[in-house]
């Protein structure tokens, strides 16, 4: 029994402060992860949309995605960076090395 019920009255008043506290459920919500779920789920729906078209960027974060996207502009291929060099490093001149190695 708490210590409301014990000392101020022991069934459930309409009005009292006290009484409504104790029904209140907590739960951590967003608070479980460092972001709101708003910018979570348009981030992994911006991965399914990449993996949609055949890229496989490095991680489910926007930074990720966009450089994937941006990597696979540059190849003129999905990327993959499972298997390819990480997207900051495929340049044009790199998309050469890749081709004359077979890679791509």
């Amino acid at each position: 029994m708490s210590l409301h019920k014990r000392q101020v009255h022991p069934t459930y008043v309409e009005g009292c402060f006290g009484c409504k506290v104790q029904t209140l459920e907590l739960n951590t919500g967003d608070a479980a992860r460092d972001i709101p779920d708003k910018k979570w789920n348009s981030e992994l729906q911006a991965y399914r949309d990449a993996r949609a078209e055949g890229i496989q960027p490095s991680g489910t974060n926007m930074r990720d995605i966009e450089a994937a996207h941006k990597a696979s502009e540059t190849l003129g291929t999905a990327y993959d960076a499972d298997t390819m060099p990480k997207a900051k490093d495929i340049t044009p001149k790199a998309v050469e090395v890749m081709k004359q190695i077979g890679q791509i």
